[in-house]
């Protein structure tokens, strides 16, 4: 959409504005049908996903939680929300733990994942009100 509108201050916090922007102007409409659809489906992924982290967790399988830390952090980085994708990369590290690193302890983990959901509310707050 051509001069789309700019990105609110405030996401520069959470969002890497520049390819958030790029997103924008693949836009035809005022609606922004193309990136809202993105943000959405995003939005659905990530709300499955945390259900199977807090799943890997209670099931202490630190290697799936790595794997969909790793793919949340993919996901949120194509849309540049650098926040959710910065929490992510820290859960995909734990797969990766070796024997001689200190052990986890769950409250730990349980933290982690909290913070990424809050990264998550945070943003997809933002959002929400930037669509609406």
């Amino acid at each position: 959409m051509e001069g789309s509108p700019r990105i609110p201050e405030g996401f520069a916090n959470v969002i890497d504005v520049y390819t958030f922007d790029q997103i924008l102007e693949m836009d035809d409409d005022k609606e922004r049908s193309f990136s809202r659809s993105i943000v959405e489906t995003f939005f659905d992924q990530a709300e499955t996903t945390f259900g199977k982290m807090d799943n890997a967790l209670a099931e202490n399988d630190l290697e799936t939680l790595s794997q969909l830390g790793h793919f949340l952090k993919g996901s949120s980085a194509s849309l540049g929300l650098t926040k959710v994708q910065n929490a992510c990369s820290e859960i995909q590290h734990l797969g990766r733990l070796s024997p001689n690193d200190p052990p986890l302890d769950h409250d730990g983990l349980e933290a982690l994942l909290k913070r990424v959901r809050t990264d998550y509310d945070e943003i997809h707050s933002l959002l929400e009100a930037f669509y609406n």
